[in-house]
Order: C-alpha cells, then structure tokens, then sequence
C-alpha cells in the first residue's frame, strides 16, 4: 500500500497519532474540558482519577498519576497542556520498561515464535506482517497454519505467505494443530530457516480445552527441541479493553506469554489499557498495530505511543 503525502511527511509516527485518535478524544478532550484554566484541588483531582480510569488505564494506575500531578502543583492553577504534559511524561515512564522490539536469536535454527489469542484479535494478520517485515530484513521465514480449527485462516495464512514469499506449512481443516506444529518445526530445521511463526486458533480464556490444546502444542514442539517455542507472542485487540487483563493472566499461566502485539488500535477509544498492562503484568510490549497496512504494525515506542495517547 503506497504512503500518502500525509503519511510521508509524518511517517509512523503521524500513523500512530491518527490511530490513536479515538482514545486520545476520549483522554486528551476530557482533560481540556475540565481544565480550561482551573486551580488543582481535591475536587479536581478527583475528576482527572474518574477520566484516567474510564479511559482503560485502571485504578491503581491513575491513582499513581493524578497523585504525580498532585505532588507538583496541588493547590496550583493549571492548563490542560500543563496536565497532559505531565500526565504523558508519567505514561513513558511506565511504558519505557516493556518497550522491546522482538529480537531473533541468530544462532537458533529457527527461532519459534508461537502465536496465541482470542478470537478475532488478528493473529493471522499480524503473522503475515511478521513475516513479510522479518523477510525485508533478510531473513528466511516459514508460517505453520496451526489454525486447523477455522478453514478461512488456512487460506489467510497462504494468502500472506504469497505475499511476504515465506513458504506456509499447512494440513486439511479439523487436522491435529499440534501434529501440524510438529511437522512444521521439523521441516524449518531441515531446511535452516531463521524463523518460524506458528499460527492457533483464536480461542477464549475460558474455553479449558482450547486451552489444554494450546499446551499441547508447547509439549510436541518440545519433543524436537526441547527450548521451543522460544518466543509466546499474545495478540491482543485493542478494543477489549479491560478484558485485556483476565486474557493475559490466562494465557501467561498457560503458555508462558513473553510478549504482546496490540492490534487494532485505530477503531477504538481503549488504548489506554496498553498502560494499565504495563503496570500490572511488565510484559515486553513488541509491536503495536494502527490499520491493514503491511507498514502499520510498528515496533513499539513508549515516548510516542504516551504523546499520541495525550494528543500532544
């Protein structure tokens, strides 16, 4: 997809402002319509505590940073510029810890990236981007269709693997994903590919035997090398909000998650649980996701991502 002027002139980052445009009028236009020019009392306060907390970033940490705000101009008038200022410098500063780009360990042959998630989070899509990225660097990727369960995400996957021109081990839908994933990693180490991705199928928290599926998985990988997978990436879609949290828990018991990709940034008001994550599990954030473009899936920047969500 070709760049528009717009896009050249402001690259990723004039991407991610725009997609984080919904939940920045929903943070950055709260704090202008409480603080025109207001002085900073407990009223106040509590006010910025209820707009922090509606906008996903949860209650421990907006209560840490309205109490950051309080310390240095309680008592104070303040602007709404003032506010945001210091509300996106507090925001780097939980980010910056989990902001890690997914590296590749060049002596693994390959290196197993397991893909997980719910439903609908955009996994598939976010593999193919993956792919075609690592591949402009050089490097030789294969794809596992290990969503056996959906016949759409086989030829997703396919489609992708075209496009990015990475091979796609892939079996009949309904097929063993586990036996899949197996043949996939035995076929990547013969023919020394640096990486290999490894699709699942979307399944929720709850659902015990997806989940044991999953496991499953993890344990035949281990039977070829007994380190895989060497990286559990967790897609998450931006728009669940505070659901983020219990899908985390629960594939981080499951499958060890090493790292996110948050998705879908662009359609919804919500980015502000990417914070709330941070905080409470420190997992590596990698990438973030802001449209269907293959561009649009970008390693992920604290100081960026916290302007962009103060609308700064």
């Amino acid at each position: 997809m070709n760049d528009t002027p717009e896009d050249k002139q402001g690259g990723w980052l004039g991407r991610l402002k725009r997609g984080l445009g919904r939940s920045s009028a929903k943070l950055a236009g709260g704090i202008t319509d409480l603080f025109k020019k207001r002085k900073l009392d407990d009223a106040a306060l509590e006010e910025l505590e209820d707009l922090l907390i509606t906008a996903d970033l949860g209650v421990g940490t907006a209560g840490k940073m309205v109490q950051s705000l309080a310390d240095k101009r309680f008592g104070q008038e303040v602007t709404d510029e003032e506010v945001r200022g210091v509300f996106a410098d507090a925001i780097a500063t939980i980010l910056e810890p989990v902001a890690k780009p997914l590296v590749i360990d060049e002596a693994l042959k390959p290196h197993v990236i397991l893909v997980c998630g719910v439903n609908g989070s955009g996994k598939t899509t976010t593999i193919g981007k993956m792919a075609k990225q690592l591949k402009d660097e050089g490097r030789s990727v294969m794809l596992a269709a290990g969503d056996t369960f959906r016949a759409a995400a086989i030829e997703q996957l396919q489609v992708w693997g075209e496009r990015a021109a990475c091979p796609v081990i892939a079996g009949k839908p309904g097929s063993d994903a586990a036996s899949l994933a197996y043949d996939a990693l035995d076929r990547a180490r013969a023919e020394s590919a640096d990486v290999l991705l490894i699709d699942t199928a979307g399944r929720l928290q709850n659902k015990t035997d997806l989940m044991a599926e999953l496991q499953k998985i993890v344990r035949v990988l281990r039977k070829l090398d007994e380190t895989a997978p060497h990286d559990c990436l967790l897609v998450m879609d931006a728009t669940v909000g505070q659901n983020a949290h219990s899908q985390v828990e629960v594939f981080q018991s499951i499958v060890g998650v090493t790292g996110l990709a948050v998705t879908k940034l662009d359609g919804s008001a919500k980015g502000g649980v990417v914070v709330a994550l941070a905080e409470k599990f420190g997992v590596p954030v990698h990438a973030v996701g802001v449209g269907e473009s293959i561009d649009d899936l970008h390693p992920f920047e604290a100081r960026a991502f916290a302007r962009g969500l103060l609308g700064l």
